[in-house]
């Protein structure tokens, strides 16, 4: 059996606690909505595009975000809210990025189609803006090479690989999965990094997503 690298830091697993919390602002119609989008905290951006991944983390996330799904349902503008349904959320690296795709892509709509400006929401079917508010917390669990990573990856709370996967890269703007980015730097695996770096992990399930990820990291240990 081949020796392991082992690594120049131990990757530390962390896990989240979600709150959701109610900011205040609501929107009866588009002109409003892209208005507010440009102004509410990341956190509310975040919270409106991940909801359904982080409330059904055994279900295949395949439901819009919430500005397509109230656009549609509500508002009835079934092709703008196609399109924002349609943003690859992987592409972007940062919230801010998102926020202005998200707006622009309003935007957009709103000047080839103005009269959708005039159609307003009634009062109980306003969108209101949620914010996500993460706290962190460390676990038990240290890997020092890839076979005590993927056992870990098997033990830890999907929390755990939610925020390494999705919030390390988005919401704290690293650029890069957490799990990527130690194989890269402590491990000097760049193959195996670009690996998981090219996952797009929304079309998966989170549990299919934890086996995906340790299939690969299985794939990368030395026989």
């Amino acid at each position: 059996m081949a020796d392991l690298v082992r690594a120049k830091e131990p990757f530390r697993f962390y896990t989240r606690l979600n709150l959701t919390e109610l900011t205040g602002l609501a929107a009866s119609n588009l002109v409003q909505l892209s208005d507010l989008i440009k102004q509410v905290p990341g956190a509310s951006i975040y919270q409106h595009t991940h909801r359904f991944l982080q409330q059904h983390l055994y279900l295949s996330p395949e439901p819009p975000n919430d500005f397509a799904y109230w656009i549609t349902t509500v508002l009835g503008e079934d092709e703008l809210g196609e399109k924002l349904a349609s943003i690859d959320t992987i592409q972007f690296s940062t919230i801010h990025g998102l926020r202005e795709k998200i707006a622009g892509t309003i935007e957009g709509y709103l000047k080839d189609n103005p009269r959708a400006s005039s159609k307003f929401a009634h009062k109980d079917e306003e969108f209101h803006f949620m914010k996500s508010v993460s706290f962190i917390l460390p676990t038990p669990y240290a890997a020092y090479n890839l076979r005590e990573f993927a056992d870990i990856l098997g033990k830890v709370t999907i929390d755990s690989i939610y925020f390494h996967i999705f919030e390390a890269r988005l919401r704290l703007e690293k650029g890069a999965n957490d799990f990527s980015s130690w194989i890269e730097t402590s491990l000097g695996n760049k193959k195996l990094a670009n690996e998981i770096a090219k996952l797009d992990p929304y079309v998966y399930t989170l549990e299919d997503l934890r086996k995906k990820l340790i299939k690969i990291v299985e794939k990368g240990i030395p026989r």
